[in-house]
């Protein structure tokens, strides 16, 4: 289980957040990129879907004016983005992902995003609490 949170420390119309209706359940993973320069991370072309232009291919995009305070909640594995800002006024935001306790780290080919060197996890074994630190265990008041 994971959740990504997005929320905007400038007003954002034009610019926001944008995410495809219920493509974290497509059948492979959109390839992962890196935003400026739209490079793959990974080499095996055929473990993922070719990042798709959602406004050419008519797909349900979700995206809202917002203000400081608001936030959007959605599942990693949504595809999101943002369009270039070319408002005059800035575009700040702050992300946050939470995973759960069932959260297992697992081996990929290229760099990931953020990096994590020198973390010393195998795969499938738990995120590090020194790194990743639980903030909520069910039954605590």
């Amino acid at each position: 289980m994971s959740v990504s949170f997005w929320s905007p420390l400038d007003p954002v119309r034009e610019a926001s957040l944008r995410c495809v209706a219920g493509s974290h359940r497509w059948p492979k993973p959109v390839v992962p990129t890196r935003w400026l320069s739209e490079e793959n991370f990974y080499a095996d072309a055929d473990a993922y879907i070719q990042v798709p232009d959602p406004d050419a291919e008519g797909m349900d995009i979700r995206e809202w004016e917002m203000a400081p305070g608001d936030a959007v909640a959605f599942n990693y594995m949504t595809l999101h983005g943002a369009r270039g800002n070319d408002t005059t006024m800035r575009r700040r935001a702050f992300s946050l992902r939470f995973v759960g306790d069932d959260a297992r780290y697992v081996e990929r080919p290229g760099r990931t995003s953020p990096p994590y060197p020198g973390h010393g996890i195998s795969a499938g074994e738990k995120l590090r609490e020194d790194w990743f630190p639980t903030i909520f265990r069910r039954g605590q008041s």
